[in-house]
């Protein structure tokens, strides 16, 4: 059974998710595949992981990168997983081309490349928006494209990440 809460973040609500010990999901409110892992009996809960979860949300949302990271478990296939840790290995503040993860993807692979596109998927259907950073990833040349909670929103976040990065540069 999954167990859900919502966080009331300065870009909307968010619903998080949870398999009892461990984040399943967090999805802002209304954006693409927004629960779509979730069980039908899903119940509203006050776990102690959710309350981690929102603690690692409000030192984000602050301007500071979070120095902890809530116990989370992704559930897709293989070749997702691939996808989601490459997300997971962006630095705060900082951006990756999906160009650059499909090079990786195919190398982990021993392939000679493999099509944006098919990363653009993996990246789309990441259940744990935020803290698995798919709004770092960018088109070709720097274009915001493709991000299911929104343009508006991946604009925010990284403009967020680079006002903390920015700081740390000046000091």
């Amino acid at each position: 059974m999954n167990h859900i809460c919502y966080y009331h973040s300065p870009l909307g609500t968010i619903l998080l998710a949870s398999d009892g010990s461990r984040l399943t999901g967090l999805w802002f409110e209304n954006q693409k595949y927004y629960g779509n892992k979730l069980d039908k009996d899903a119940k509203e809960a006050d776990l102690p992981l959710f309350w981690e979860t929102k603690q690692w949300l409000d030192v984000y949302f602050s301007g500071s990168e979070p120095d902890f990271l809530p116990p989370i478990h992704l559930t897709g296939t293989d070749f997702q997983k691939k996808v989601w840790e490459i997300l997971m290995g962006i630095p705060y503040g900082k951006t990756m081309t999906y160009k650059e993860i499909a090079d990786r993807v195919a190398k982990k692979q021993g392939k000679e490349r493999m099509g944006a596109r098919a990363v653009g998927s993996a990246v789309g259907h990441n259940p744990i928006s935020i803290i698995v950073p798919c709004h770092r990833v960018i088109g070709a040349g720097g274009n915001l494209t493709g991000y299911a909670g929104g343009l508006d929103r991946k604009r925010a976040l990284l403009s967020l990440e680079q006002g903390l990065s920015e700081k740390a540069a000046q000091s």
